[in-house]
């Protein structure tokens, strides 16, 4: 594994984005599954999910096309290992194996709908991984991307400023590792530049009014809990100040008078 080309390996592999990675299936999915729904995948379709971590996702890819098959790859195998005892019971319908998003090794054309959720905004070089996952996705099929950007978080003040910390901390600790933290603003033109088709940006709202707080808040535990550390290598702030923050920002979710949103660009497009 290349630290060059995976830089946020070792907070990934932590026991928080297991806990992470469930709070924002919980979250994200109720509204995302509509937009699996539309597009009208053949019944007996293939299925990859590139990025898979502990497989959240790539089971519910699974329940919502019976008939699937469904390919969920990583390259963390603590993650990988999870994902196979969390949903062994859909085997040999749903596999996962350990395989870069930079080079799949599998054959191109081969799948009818490739997602890849929460990863593109952690690794340099997107649009490279974008045309890989492009190459592997059929004549008229989908690809469905969930591409993170950290430009689109908002909450009110309260002790501390939001608005000190997001977008700050995180587009800092891209200059430094050399990854796109605004990918989701910015993986429209690189569909346009592979000359992909019907392009489409919509958002889905994990704010305090859709999501249990609970649930919301669990992100921002998990976030703090593996990334205070990394945050303070790479960005102005300590370890201290990247967890008060966070801890300030709890506070607003577990209040029922205050609102807080995250905005999360889902791009999908058609491979020609």
């Amino acid at each position: 594994m290349s630290s060059e080309l995976f830089p946020q390996a070792r907070p990934m592999a932590d026991e928080s984005m297991v806990r992470n990675l469930a709070a924002q299936a919980d979250a994200i999915w109720p509204q995302e599954a509509g937009l699996f729904r539309r597009y009208g995948l053949p019944a007996g379709a293939r299925i990859l999910d590139a990025g898979c971590g502990t497989g959240e996702i790539s089971s519910r890819l699974a329940g919502l096309y019976p008939a699937a098959t469904v390919l969920g790859v990583d390259i963390l195998d603590g993650h990988l290992a999870v994902a196979r005892e969390r949903h062994g019971r859909l085997a040999p319908r749903l596999r996962f194996e350990n395989r870069s998003v930079y080079d799949l090794g599998l054959p191109a054309a081969s799948f009818d709908l490739v997602a890849c959720r929460h990863v593109l905004q952690s690794i340099p070089h997107p649009e490279r991984v974008m045309a890989e996952l492009v190459r592997v996705t059929r004549p008229g099929g989908r690809l469905h991307l969930l591409a993170e950007d950290y430009g689109m978080i908002h909450f009110p003040r309260r002790r501390l400023d939001p608005d000190r910390f997001w977008p700050a901390a995180p587009f800092q600790v891209a200059a430094a590792t050399g990854v796109d933290m605004a990918v989701g603003r910015n993986a429209h033109a690189h569909l346009r530049a592979l000359g992909l088709r019907d392009i489409a940006v919509d958002y889905v709202v994990v704010d305090t009014l859709r999501v249990p707080r609970e649930t919301f808040a669990a992100i921002w535990e998990a976030w703090r809990d593996g990334y205070a550390d990394y945050v303070a290598a790479h960005a102005a702030f300590t370890a201290a100040e990247v967890r008060d923050h966070f801890d300030d920002q709890l506070a607003t979710l577990r209040d029922p008078d205050a609102y807080a949103a995250w905005m999360v660009p889902i791009v999908s497009a058609v491979v020609p």
